[in-house]
């Protein structure tokens, strides 16, 4: 059974490679019908027209347009904010949302979380999302990893978040790039308590 939640997702994409990811978990959450609060770091808006065939507007107002044509949301379904947008709802604990996913996340967004920098819209949202007791998932994406990388993974993972490296299986037998993409989205939906169609479920 679909997640019945109204609450939105909050979804940051940040600069490590892995832009597919993110595009297909944000097509995934429209068409599960959930409203999605977006950040997209400046690192982000280099490396996704690097990896996929999107290049993301600086205004928020022109990211939402663009968005609403490319994956058919409605109105208002994706708001997107900018990386100092401080009276966007994900900066308070008053008006948290039910769990953020940073996808792909980059060390250097680890690192702040973990320390509680807070420096942007991305870094204080998860620092929210954290106290408030929401769910957050990291989907790291580098290799390898240093003892650096893994202390804050660990100490981040103490708290209770979902540690995710984008490590998609095989036992499906991808036949394509698009296959792994599903994998790893799959498993991120899954976490939100959102039935999701693209990946077979170990044993079926």
């Amino acid at each position: 059974m679909m997640h019945q939640s109204t609450k939105p997702i909050a979804l940051a994409i940040t600069g490590a490679s892995g832009a597919p990811y993110a595009l297909r978990l944000l097509e995934s959450l429209v068409q599960a019908n959930r409203q999605v609060y977006l950040m997209v770091s400046k690192a982000a808006q280099v490396v996704m027209p690097m990896e996929t065939a999107l290049s993301f507007p600086s205004r928020p107002a022109e990211a939402e347009a663009m968005l609403r044509e490319y994956l058919g949301a409605v109105e208002g379904q994706v708001r997107v904010f900018g990386r100092e947008q401080w009276t966007a709802p994900v900066a308070s604990g008053s008006n948290p949302p039910e769990a953020m996913v940073i996808c792909p996340c980059s060390t250097g967004t680890l690192s702040a979380i973990a320390s509680g920098a807070s420096n942007n819209l991305i870094e204080r949202a998860a620092d929210v999302v954290l106290k408030e007791q929401r769910k957050l998932i990291l989907m790291v994406r580098e290799t390898p990893f240093s003892p650096i990388h893994l202390e804050n993974m660990l100490k981040l993972s103490r708290l209770g978040v979902v540690i995710m490296p984008a490590s998609p299986g095989f036992y499906n037998r991808p036949q394509a790039v698009a296959d792994l993409v599903d994998f790893m989205v799959a498993r991120v939906l899954s976490h939100l308590g959102i039935d999701n169609p693209l990946n077979r479920p170990w044993g079926q």
